[in-house]
């Protein structure tokens, strides 16, 4: 009985030792200073670096509508001759999409906020961020209205001397809040009743789309305050009716109904007519169900006068379905001039202002953003992972 007594006391305190033990180097490790046992930096010191200001004109913002978990709404900066990632915002809840300034020096990005994150309190603002640092340099606070829609670029727009802003609300009242640039700060709302979005036309001045096809038009003085009055209806509403994407070159708003007609809407501060439509597909390809769609599905090259549609086969009920090819217009003849198959589906694109246009392309489904010389048509490169469900594109 002696021995294993002997046994388990000795094996007893040689466990002690060895907690002990233990215990004295975890209280070491809590009191001793940490050293850097890291790996060497071979001499290199951490750097930030900024963004050459004016950007080039074939960088592109890929806004983020992040469906998934919609309270993080991302926009990202991507080189369209590298691929090179350059840069990110956090832009907020149900994200529509940011603007460039005209002069290249700031970013506005009208962002909505709640203080428990997915619930409380509703901030609105408009943030000002800094290009070539992309730090925050400000807020406007603006009423908690703004449009949760699926994102469109008539959701938020400058007049086109960069003096105000403008954003589409809805609460389900529509109405636009003006937001003054120089002042920084909102300064008023617009009604709209029945109509939606905002589409510039001047200096001071923008339109709205009502129900009925006919428009708001809206002029503003030096401080803000509208003045509006009401057309006749105008646009096509409806067994084909138009989309709320058109795309503008100079005086001319160009609509698209779901079946393919292009509206060329003439419009400037006090005045509007509706031009000829034509249509972007032959009889023989309305039977066959061509027609346009996407997200972002036209685009322009105001230099070179053409019109870019995303093109599908499908039903009329399809005009949000993404493409897998590009037809590209004259918009002077009405031409076909070219037609651009694609690397990938896609729900949105655009063309750069440059005289060697780059045109981009994302599907809100995938992840990847692809690259073609606007010109030839030739795919370029794709650059992978650019966000969650990418939306608009936005060029300088």
């Amino acid at each position: 009985m002696q021995g294993p007594s002997i046994s388990i006391s000795a094996h007893a305190a040689s466990a002690r030792a060895v907690l002990s033990l233990c215990a004295a180097l975890l209280l070491q490790a809590w009191t001793t200073p940490a050293r850097a046992d890291l790996l060497p930096d071979l001499g290199r010191a951490p750097t930030v670096a900024s963004l050459p200001v004016p950007a080039s004109k074939h960088w592109v913002w890929v806004n983020d509508f992040v469906f998934p978990h919609m309270a993080d709404g991302m926009a990202y900066l991507v080189d369209g001759d590298t691929g090179r990632y350059l840069g990110t915002l956090s832009t907020g809840y149900s994200y529509a999409h940011l603007l460039l300034s005209r002069d290249g020096r700031i970013i506005y990005s009208p962002e909505t906020y709640f203080s428990r994150g997915t619930r409380g309190k509703r901030t609105d603002v408009v943030t000002l961020y800094d290009t070539a640092t992309l730090n925050v340099l400000g807020e406007i606070r603006v009423p908690p209205k703004r449009a949760s829609n699926m994102p469109t670029m008539g959701d938020f727009e400058p007049t086109d001397d960069d003096r105000f802003l403008m954003i589409y609300d809805f609460t389900p009242a529509q109405s636009i809040a003006v937001v003054d640039t120089a002042a920084h700060r909102f300064v008023g709302e617009v009604p709209i009743p029945g109509c939606a979005f905002a589409y510039p036309t001047g200096p001071r001045s923008f339109f709205s789309v009502c129900g009925d096809g006919s428009l708001v038009m809206v002029s503003l003085d030096d401080h803000g305050k509208a003045v509006t009055h009401h057309t006749d209806a105008m646009l096509p509403m409806g067994a084909d009716p138009v989309t709320e994407k058109p795309v503008r070159i100079g005086q001319v708003w160009y609509f698209v109904t779901f079946d393919g007609l292009v509206e060329p809407l003439h419009i400037d501060a006090h005045h509007a007519k509706l031009a000829p439509a034509w249509s972007l597909e032959t009889a023989a390809e309305r039977t066959a169900g061509w027609r346009p769609g996407g997200l972002q599905p036209y685009a322009v090259d105001a230099r070179r006068g053409l019109l870019y549609v995303i093109m599908h086969q499908g039903g009329l009920s399809t005009h949000k379905d993404p493409g897998k090819v590009v037809w590209v217009y004259d918009l002077a003849s009405h031409r076909r001039v070219q037609t651009i198959a694609l690397k990938h589906l896609s729900s949105s694109i655009q063309v750069t202002t440059d005289a060697k246009p780059l045109l981009f392309s994302v599907f809100i489904d995938a992840s990847d953003l692809d690259v073609y010389d606007a010109v030839s048509g030739a795919w370029q490169r794709t650059v992978a992972q650019i966000g969650t469900t990418p939306t608009l594109l936005i060029t300088p």
